[in-house]
């Protein structure tokens, strides 16, 4: 079988919630993302947890600190076994390379976040980003990729330009995902499933849709026959 290339967001407050609903997920056809509050209310036994029930997991924590801090951060994530971790791009090239080093190549997947999916143009306004949000995101992109990380995470609506801008083994890991319904919650920059595979995403980070529904088993299925009829998978490196 094909790797899992969905990642479903565990956006829960407790342990309790996210293990009923990973009780009715299959690890072949999800991985999953655990991001700061639900790390922060359950801790690393819950990683572990996961790793046990055989899911591959996604630590979402975004560290972006001085080197040495988050260098020390990635090595720590890495001894826990989980499958991918990232680091915030706008920490800068001397971060990026501490966490490279301390999270070597052909280990735990280590990726960088571009811009968070919530941020428009006036949001990058307030904050002095006088550029349009593709056009950061492919800046910081690109000195991400220079500094040999495996990926970022980014909308899958600056996936189709990145990928023509990074190699073929860069990984694109797109949040912001819906299933067509037109609620964006919290988020700007959001596609759908079809589209961001055409656009070039190899991981699909998908939350509420699953989460939320009925059945998330079913919908989980329906989502990696989208992702397989739109385009054949890559043998990306597990």
């Amino acid at each position: 079988m094909n790797e899992p290339r969905i990642i479903v967001a565990l956006d829960f407050s407790n342990a309790t919630q996210a293990l009923n609903l990973t009780a009715q997920l299959d690890p072949q056809l999800c991985r999953l993302k655990i991001g700061k509050e639900l790390f922060t209310a359950a801790g690393p036994s819950l990683v572990e947890h996961l790793i046990r029930d055989g899911f591959d997991v996604f630590l979402d924590l975004k560290f972006h600190d001085i080197p040495n801090t988050v260098a020390g951060a990635c090595k720590v994530a890495a001894s826990m076994g989980v499958w991918m971790m990232n680091v915030h791009a706008l920490g800068g090239k001397k971060m990026l390379l501490a966490a490279r080093e301390a999270v070597p190549p052909g280990t735990a997947k280590l990726i960088a976040v571009t811009l968070l999916t919530s941020m428009g143009r006036d949001d990058l306004d307030d904050i002095g980003l006088h550029e349009e949000p593709e056009q950061i995101v492919q800046r910081l992109a690109l000195l991400t990729e220079n500094c040999g990380l495996d990926g970022v995470v980014c909308s899958a609506l600056e996936a189709a330009s990145l990928r023509q801008l990074v190699s073929s083994g860069f990984n694109l890991v797109t949040p912001g995902i819906r299933l067509g319904d037109n609620r964006h919650d919290d988020q700007k920059r959001v596609t759908t499933p079809s589209l961001a595979i055409k656009s070039g995403a190899d991981y699909l980070v998908i939350g509420r849709p699953v989460t939320q529904a009925h059945d998330p088993l079913s919908i989980l299925r329906q989502l990696n026959q989208t992702v397989q009829n739109e385009r054949p998978a890559s043998p990306f490196n597990a």
